[in-house]
């Protein structure tokens, strides 16, 4: 194993022979290399930025079009109107002769006229993607005549084949909504939480805040959202994310796991070579901004700046708050394997590893037998436990020396990936079909543990402050862990669908489960990171483990299975899939408590520039009629299928108002924050921000780009989804993914000190409200089965009448 001191250049010691000189030209040539690569990825980002700044057109369109207008004017037709005799005789001729004066000014014109006519096409998308009218158009209907001439409009005026980037300049800016309609819509959203006297309560409190203070917060907000892109992203990431104290671990973290069908490689060092050299090909296409903008209807892009700060990136702790630091490049991963952490290097000459060299390097961090030093095998509790006793041990210890070299290849790290020493069960079954009835409980137990395992392993084996960690066990299993505040699941979730697909689909294996190819060449060791722990330190590290552990020892998580139907039921009876999961969540809740909870489920807003989330109060009047019709016996199945049909429709309305920019809780914050920049008090915020959340909930999407439309669209590509810990106390966090046409996983997390929450008896809430809906829904289609029967042997039937 290499040591230390291969990880500098140049050193020299004086002994009793003389000095002596110690020159590692290895390291020289991966510092040659790495400095090569960087000033190229810096060209390349110039030109992207060269051609972002010209979408919907190009720089040859742009070069064309100066030729164009040369070309016409040395004709002797002027296209003009003498603006080029002009800027010849007025600004050129003093500087040049008069023909390279005029091919000047034709560059000029030309050059100038084409960045207007761009220009105007981005200020017209612009407008264009600030309406959203064809969000409200109900499926299976007539398209309006208003979203039609908006789509036509669109096609005309927006590009082809975008970069990642491309689309940036013409998203709008995040709405504000006035202060009326939000409180008339957040007074809405409370009405089944509270009985009429608290209403009345709320009522009045949210009138007295528009009658004094609320126009003048509004104001200040407002001029807020005239500086800035987008009015509410850079206080949400502030606040919500780098302000929390308490331990990010389980609290702010979230996770995500494997394809549950497929089990390429039990070899984990194979396995992890092949995602890691995955992962790394997806930077390389995010760095040259390969990968397409996602769209909504094909033509409508959805913001990507969170992609900007996926690799390379890192949350530093401080006392008060935190701040995320971005690398614009790592040539090295940062590797932990039973207590001791590594720097892999991830080139060899400009050259990315092949899976086959990678594995060579992560096999030697296997056999290695070096132990630990002092204090490393447990260093990432710090990550795990309270911010301020972490900013205060990275300050007083890790800001010098052979500390601060170790924790900086860490930090600088693209990644950082852990070989776990430990087996992960997740099953080789089909989840649907093969497992047996009294098989599922074990099966969903083992998925419950490699939960656990991916959210928060033993505190200390998982450095929580990374954008991301990805996770391989012992027999090969993977899983990755994520830092919240730099961006939402799906940036993440996007990343892991690629490094999957290519995993199985592009690197694969060899008959004995390793890396398929051949080494071209040796690249450099692994190098085992040194540490000095001195004993206040790993006091501080014991610490913080108590802290960490006391929190993963309470968390209570545990996936359910849905697998009796799924999106295709929902689907048949024209509800929305998302819709229809929310009141089976609403159903189960209700009877999991005996009452109505303020519910989140999380919406993007990225149909605009840095658009992150918005929230939908799921729990509305709609759906609160509906659950107590579903538990009042005497109300008809036909009156129950009429309540949940309108509360479908009510969430799907909620829900595209949240999309597009009509949302009440993100609006609500950033008037308090205002409210305390200004040393301003209101009753009314400080009740609306204390309230808590007893459910909250996310829906991960199954699937982002059909790159390999073979795994994606076959049961090989299914993955198990994700989740993340309880938001309140005593409540519930679900997450749930559609995976197919009769498959949903929900992650369900809770604390097990609170006494009214039980995770794995939320899921039996949930699989009863499920059962439920079914019954009621085929109800509906028997009845009219059965009337259509009728209708037809009415039909075909003989009159009495005629004759025989």
């Amino acid at each position: 194993m290499a040591e230390a001191h291969e990880a500098v250049a140049f050193s020299f010691s004086v002994g009793h022979e003389g000095f002596n000189v110690d020159v590692s030209y290895d390291v020289f040539k991966a510092l040659f290399y790495a400095g090569y690569r960087s000033w190229k990825l810096r060209c390349r980002r110039t030109l992207n930025s060269l051609y972002n700044s010209l979408y919907p057109g190009h720089p040859s369109r742009g070069i064309a079009c100066c030729g164009v207008v040369a070309g016409l004017y040395f004709k002797g037709y002027d296209p003009s109107f003498h603006i080029i005799d002009w800027l010849e005789s007025n600004i050129f001729r003093r500087y040049l002769q008069p023909r390279n004066g005029k091919i000047l000014a034709c560059i000029v014109f030309g050059g100038g006229g084409y960045i207007l006519f761009i220009q105007l096409r981005q200020y017209t998308l612009k407008k264009l993607f600030s309406y959203h009218g064809w969000m409200y158009q109900e499926h299976g209907k007539n398209i309006g005549l208003v979203p039609k001439i908006w789509s036509v409009l669109v096609k005309l005026c927006v590009g082809r084949n975008p970069s990642l980037f491309s689309c940036q300049n013409f998203l709008p800016s995040l709405p504000l909504p006035s202060l009326d309609e939000t409180l008339r819509r957040y007074l809405r959203s409370v009405r089944p939480l509270y009985d009429d006297n608290e209403y009345q309560r709320m009522e009045k409190l949210a009138e007295e805040f528009k009658q004094t203070i609320g126009r003048k917060l509004q104001r200040y907000l407002w001029l807020k959202w005239i500086i800035s892109t987008n009015y509410v992203s850079d206080w949400w990431e502030k606040f919500i994310y780098l302000r929390g104290r308490s331990p990010i671990m389980v609290n702010s973290n979230f996770y995500g796991l494997d394809a549950i069908y497929i089990r390429p490689t039990t070899i984990q060092t194979a396995r992890a070579a092949n995602l890691t050299c995955a992962a790394f090909r997806y930077r390389t296409e995010l760095d040259h901004e390969n990968i397409k903008p996602l769209m909504i209807q094909k033509f409508v892009p959805l913001c990507s700046s969170q992609y900007e700060r996926q690799f390379n990136t890192v949350r530093i702790p401080g006392k008060e708050t935190d701040k995320i630091i971005h690398y614009a490049d790592s040539h090295h991963v940062a590797v932990y394997h039973k207590g001791r952490w590594y720097k892999v290097f991830m080139f060899y000459k400009d050259n990315l590893l092949q899976p086959c060299e990678l594995q060579l390097q992560l096999d030697e961090i296997i056999r290695d037998t070096t132990p630990p030093n002092y204090g490393e095998e447990h260093l990432a509790a710090l990550t795990a436990g309270e911010r301020p006793l972490w900013a205060e041990a990275r300050e007083t210890y890790f800001s010098s020396g052979v500390n601060r070299y170790s924790l900086e290849a860490i930090e600088k790290a693209a990644f950082v990936l852990i070989l776990d020493d430990e087996d992960f069960e997740i099953g080789t079954q089909d989840v649907k079909s093969d497992w047996p009835t009294s098989d599922k409980g074990s099966m969903t137990g083992k998925l419950d543990d490699y939960a656990r395992a991916i959210l928060h392993g033993k505190a200390y084996n998982r450095w929580f402050d990374k954008s991301f960690n990805f996770i391989v066990s012992r027999n090969a299993v993977f899983g990755f862990n994520v830092e919240h505040s730099w961006a939402d699941a799906p940036i993440t979730g996007h990343l892991a669908e690629y490094v999957l697909s290519e995993d199985i689909m592009n690197y694969g294996y060899d008959a004995l489960g390793n890396t398929c190819g051949t080494p071209r060449f040796t690249a450099l060791k692994p190098i085992k990171l040194k540490w000095n722990i001195p004993e206040s330190c790993n006091l501080m590290i014991e610490k913080s483990l108590v802290q960490a552990t006391k929190v993963y020892n309470d968390v209570d998580l545990h996936i359910y299975v849905q697998d009796s139907y799924g999106k295709g039921f929902m689907k048949k009876h024209r509800l929305s899939p998302d819709a229809y999961i929310q009141m089976s969540l609403q159903l189960a809740h209700y009877r999991d408590s005996g009452h109505f909870n303020l519910t989140y489920e999380a919406s993007m807003t990225r149909l605009f520039r840095d658009g992150r989330t918005e929230t939908v109060r799921s729990c509305s009047i709609e759906s609160s009629h509906w659950v107590k019709a579903m538990e009042d016996p005497t109300v008809s199945k036909v009156e129950r299928i009429k309540l949940l049909r309108a509360a479908c429709d009510h969430h799907q309305l909620q829900y595209r108002d949240a999309m597009s920019g009509k949302g009440i809780d993100r609006h609500l914050f950033c008037l308090y924050v205002v409210s305390k920049y200004l040393n301003l008090d209101s009753p009314f915020l400080h009740q609306v921000l204390q309230e808590p959340w007893k459910l909250s909930t996310s829906q991960t999407p199954a699937s982002y780009e059909d790159r390999y439309p073979q795994f994606n669209r076959k049961k090989k590509g299914i993955k198990a989804g994700g989740g993340f810990g309880p938001v309140a106390a005593d409540g519930y966090g679900v997450s749930y993914i559609i995976t197919s046409e009769d498959l949903i996983f929900f992650h369900i997390s809770s604390n097990k000190s609170s006494a009214e929450t039980d995770s794995k008896r939320f899921g039996q809430r949930i699989q009863q409200a499920m059962q439920d809906m079914r019954e009621l829904l085929e109800s509906e289609s028997k009845s009219a089965s059965s009337s259509k029967n009728e209708k037809k042997i009415s039909t075909v039937a003989p009159s009495t009448d005629q004759p025989a």
